[in-house]
């Protein structure tokens, strides 16, 4: 698993973080991007005056506006990267011609980091840490393995040893939590059961919504009719404070004895199901085809495949979420682990189609 922050690091970020973002709700219409030679601000205007310094925009945001105003990805991203007065231009035309309406704007340390609907509903890393750090702190032996908050997320990723069992002789797993957030709009709250392979300190994440929790930030509409107003959720303590309650609860879960039992056994069929030999470079390319994951990142797969030699569906899997330690972005491991997961899991149809086509591959170069 993917080394991070430590807890009291990453506690320490999330309070400054807390304390340094402001949500507002804006209207589209009282925005204005401006390019003076460098990379494009947003400015919120009121009667032409600044009702703030001008932001900074991350890419998540700029991501969104686009989206926003119908401008595809491909060529928002090539204005921004080589004619930024030209975006600046087109933003503004489609920002000012559109209707009324309000999007919610989200800014930490001067920057925009998020452009969402009016009903996004904003649940915070600060909720959820203390909601679930405290049970976490009271679970005997829990150790916090890998923690983060990136540009988008929050991840707390917890190994609870009481809950341990062997896949093969010798091969042992732990039981565990991740919990994750995105604040910027890319991804609900997730509560999902964790996997901690000693041999190699591989995390697998269970993607399998039988055993996880997800709440998606959508809630009420805002009633607000302001151009620019800070953004209340008084509206909604009452859904937050229930969700929470709901979170504790899937924490406790998440480390129940008899899922882990259930995962356990899934891991165990896994290693009976064997790997066509004959062409593992196409098998892992067929792979990575069919789960996502990049011609690089195949080639990465392919060397921890070879060096464990563990040629079945089990070993393919833990090589993904053995490679996904050596990726820089966080994100992206973290994303692994999930992939690993659904390579171990995937339906006995496509692995016999992987296998055949990888065989097939052989054939033709013969």
């Amino acid at each position: 698993m993917k080394a991070g922050l430590t807890i009291t690091e990453m506690a320490a970020e999330i309070e400054r973080q807390a304390a340094a973002k402001v949500d507002y709700l804006v209207n589209p219409q009282k925005l204005e991007m401006e390019s003076m030679g460098g990379p494009p601000m947003l400015r919120v205007l009121e009667s032409g005056v600044d009702q703030m310094e001008p932001l900074s925009i991350q890419e998540t945001a700029h991501r969104q506006l686009g989206t926003h105003l119908g401008i595809p990805w491909k060529y928002y991203e090539r204005m921004l990267q080589e004619e930024p007065g030209l975006l600046s231009h087109n933003v503004n035309h489609w920002l000012h011609k559109g209707e009324p309406a309000q999007r919610m704007l989200r800014t930490l340390d001067g920057k925009a980091r998020a452009f969402l609907s009016n009903r996004y509903w904003p649940i915070d890393n600060m909720e959820i840490a203390t909601a679930v750090l405290p049970l976490i702190m009271e679970m005997q032996g829990a150790r916090f393995e890998s923690a983060q908050i990136t540009e988008n997320y929050m991840y707390i990723k917890v190994v609870n040893p009481k809950l341990t069992g062997e896949v093969r002789v010798g091969d042992i797993v732990q039981s565990g939590i991740v919990i994750s957030n995105s604040e910027t709009g890319l991804g609900a709250v997730n509560v999902q059961p964790l996997l901690f392979r000693l041999a190699c300190l591989n995390g697998m994440v269970v993607n399998d919504s039988r055993v996880s929790t997800r709440r998606n930030h959508v809630g009420r509409a805002s009633s607000a009719d302001e151009n620019f107003a800070l953004y209340s959720r008084e509206t909604l303590e009452a859904d937050s404070k229930a969700f929470m309650m709901k979170l504790q609860d899937s924490v406790k879960a998440a480390v129940d004895e008899a899922r882990f039992a259930k995962v356990l056994d899934v891991m165990r069929e896994s290693t009976q199901a064997k790997l066509d030999t004959r062409n593992i470079p196409a098998l892992v390319k067929l792979t990575g085809s069919n789960f996502g994951f990049t011609e690089a990142e195949g080639k990465g797969v392919l060397q921890r495949l070879l060096e464990n030699a563990d040629y079945t569906l089990y070993g393919l899997a833990n090589a993904v979420t053995r490679h996904s330690q050596d990726v820089d972005d966080y994100d992206r491991a973290s994303k692994l682990e999930v992939i690993g997961y659904n390579v171990m899991t995937m339906p006995r149809a496509m692995f016999k189609r992987i296998n055949e086509e990888s065989a097939a591959a052989t054939a033709l170069a013969a």
